[in-house]
């Protein structure tokens, strides 16, 4: 997002919606929905310069009082003291585990600051994206609700768990607050982590490919990028008619076991299933530690903690979102997973860019 927003230019009609994090992948696509209809504030560390022009652009640091401060300042100055939603998308995350000192300063202490900072203004609605992973995982055929049990388990929902905490503590800030729990999310072009790797492997053919430290008809639920930012904007525009504190989950109701996932993955880019094994998770540390160590033409990505997760699973019951913001999801995992792979083919190189990857070493016949 570029260009200075001239206070003569700004349409005071349209109602206001702050976006953190509205230059990453999920944040640009919400400001391609809502900028239309809103006046939207992007609140980013960094711009993207194919947003729209119309779209207000804040450099911020979640970690500095003095710059959400003076964001806040600025919004105020330009735009008044009337926010119809504030959407907090920004939020630390490494796959590869990161460091526990970030996800606090980044997404608890950031979401505090922006709170303290909104206090004066007239919020109408606080919006935070959580993740699913905050709940306690069940048993296939056991569907997670919005009532389910808490838990703080790894860095990252961990830090999801403490934010909606922090959110609920100044619940004063907001007429509203709106917690969307999402699932993993994924789009044509992959943009999934588990998903993207796992093509890779199989793509490959590396021998760690073929097996799983669980059960492999346990998974995790996800949704397509489109579907969430429909829930998003469903949520914006649906502001003044939802309950003081909603939190919502948002995903696909059929949850994929690893093994389905593996056999769509190994029919699209082999033209045959992929025989998945369960081994021992101590064994699957070992190697994956091993693997940290030594990496044998294998990017490491299966790391040894996320052994203990192997296990988790989830199925989602998302009764919530369709009663309240009359939301399912239009797209399945498994449908687009070979549409990833056939984007693959089309353009190897670039596939695997878009996705932060190499492509793999191929380690068997």
């Amino acid at each position: 997002m570029r260009g200075v927003m001239v206070v003569d230019d700004i349409d005071h009609a349209r109602p206001l919606v702050i976006v953190t994090g509205g230059s990453g992948l999920l944040g640009s696509k919400l400001v391609d929905r809502l900028h239309t209809d809103h006046r939207v504030v992007v609140l980013d560390l960094q711009g993207d310069p194919t947003s729209p022009v119309d779209v207000d652009f804040v450099c911020t640091d979640l970690t500095s009082d003095e710059s959400v401060d003076r964001a806040l300042q600025r919004v105020r100055r330009l735009h008044g003291e009337r926010i119809a939603s504030v959407v907090h998308l920004a939020a630390y995350y490494d796959f590869a585990g990161g460091d526990p000192a970030l996800y606090q300063e980044i997404t608890v202490n950031g979401t505090r600051r922006l709170l303290e900072a909104l206090r004066g203004f007239d919020v109408e609605q606080f919006v935070f994206s959580s993740t699913m992973l905050v709940h306690e995982p069940t048993d296939p055929g056991d569907d997670i609700d919005e009532s389910d049990p808490i838990t703080e388990s790894w860095p990252y929902p961990t830090s999801k768990v403490r934010t909606e905490g922090v959110i609920d503590d100044h619940s004063d800030i907001a007429r509203s607050r709106v917690i969307l729990r999402i699932a993993g999310a994924y789009d044509e072009d992959g943009h999934s982590p588990p998903i993207t790797n796992q093509i890779r492997r199989i793509d490959g053919k590396w021998p760690t490919s073929h097996f799983y430290p669980a059960d492999p008809d346990r998974g995790q639920a996800f949704v397509h990028l489109d579907d969430a930012i429909d829930a998003l904007v469903r949520v914006v525009e649906r502001r003044s008619e939802l309950p003081d504190r909603l939190p919502v989950l948002i995903g696909e109701p059929e949850t994929l076991g690893y093994g389905d996932l593996q056999d769509i993955i190994g029919c699209a880019l082999h033209g045959t299933e992929w025989r998945t094994f369960r081994v021992p998770a101590l064994l699957a540390k070992v190697g994956a530690w091993a693997r940290e160590k030594n990496p044998l033409g294998e990017d490491p990505f299966i790391r040894s903690w996320m052994i203990d997760r192997a296990t988790d699973h989830y199925d989602l019951d998302i009764s919530a979102a369709h009663e309240h913001l009359g939301w399912e999801p239009q797209h399945r995992v498994g449908d687009v997973v070979p549409v990833m792979v056939e984007r693959l083919r089309q353009d190897r190189d670039g596939w695997y860019a878009r996705n932060d990857m190499t492509p793999p070493r191929r380690m068997m016949p």
